[in-house]
């Protein structure tokens, strides 16, 4: 009897887990990969995106924040929210604000004064995170 024929017939051979197993794991790694995939491809182009471009503390209740939006024409629902703190870091002030394309000027009614502005981010119909 040969060398292979005692592995074989001592430990099983060739069975069907060793077939199946690889093929099991091909189709999880593919699915994973196109989870991935559309992910990054449903991420990569937002309905809308913004930044903050400037901030400034108007007086001990008020600051302003300039934030520039990238607004395609036929998006719905969108909205932007901006967030002020004072020094010890507590959130003195937060405002939400329908969008128009381009920049613009926004304020934000604080509690006590600001000492810096945070652009927590943009959102339309359809889109799941703030840009």
């Amino acid at each position: 009897m040969a060398e292979q024929d005692r592995l074989a017939e001592r430990y099983g051979g060739g069975g069907s887990l060793t077939r199946v197993f690889p093929i099991a794991a091909v189709v999880v790694v593919v699915a994973l990969v196109g989870w991935l995939a559309w992910a990054m491809w449903d991420r990569a182009d937002p309905k809308v995106t913004s930044h903050l471009e400037a901030w400034d503390v108007i007086s001990v209740h008020e600051a302003t924040a300039v934030v520039i939006v990238d607004l395609p024409a036929d998006t719905t629902g969108a909205s932007c929210k901006l967030r002020a703190y004072a020094e010890d870091h507590v959130t003195v002030g937060e405002t939400s604000f329908v969008p128009v394309d381009g920049r613009q000027e926004v304020s934000i009614r604080t509690e006590r004064e600001a000492t810096s502005v945070e652009k927590v981010g943009c959102t339309a119909d359809g889109q799941g995170d703030v840009r």
